[in-house]
């Protein structure tokens, strides 16, 4: 599915905002999470709502541009927290993640509290975003070209299939 934020050109014009990132990060594999951030030495977040799954309702719209309609049902987890040892003046990391991994979630948040740091957003965006970037606009690539081996181009069909090219003229009639 193409979204606003994996157009490359939109990320180019000047610092990314918080929504950007959070949409990278809802994203982003567990494996570039757990690459990218630091590892905390066995302090534990100060939970403001620990990692819980539910269930959210998805509304689609036909052909994108049509009504509003309920399509369905996805998992989704959330958490929210506070990085071990903050004090209640720091920023707060929220994350909304498809599916049930509750360790995704809490990276997830772990980076957005970080990214609130403007002394670590740049590290982390050079070691985390970018990366997360790059692996969803690969994935957007090998999408395209799977649906694209399933392109049927009618004109050709029509041509292949003898139809409107004037050779055939059955009135009967020989000359």
């Amino acid at each position: 599915m193409f979204q606003s934020f994996d157009n490359a050109q939109i990320q180019g014009q000047g610092p990314i905002t918080r929504s950007e990132w959070m949409a990278l990060l809802a994203r982003a594999p567990q494996n570039l999470l757990d690459a990218a951030l630091p590892k905390v030495g066995g302090a534990a977040p100060q939970w403001l709502r620990q990692p819980e799954t539910g269930l959210m309702m998805v509304q689609g719209r036909a052909g994108g541009t049509g009504e509003r309609f309920n399509l369905g049902e996805v998992t989704v987890t959330r958490c929210a927290l506070r990085l071990a040892g903050a004090n209640a003046q720091a920023p707060v990391g929220v994350a909304y993640v498809l599916g049930r991994n509750h360790r995704q979630a809490q990276l997830a948040a772990m980076a957005d509290a970080l990214l609130q740091d403007p002394a670590q957003r740049e590290g982390l965006e050079e070691k985390l975003l970018k990366p997360v970037r790059e692996h969803l606009q690969q994935l957007q690539a090998v999408r395209h070209a799977r649906a694209q081996t399933t392109k049927v181009d009618f004109l050709t069909v029509a041509r292949e299939a003898g139809g409107g090219d004037g050779d055939d003229d059955d009135t009967g009639e020989e000359a």
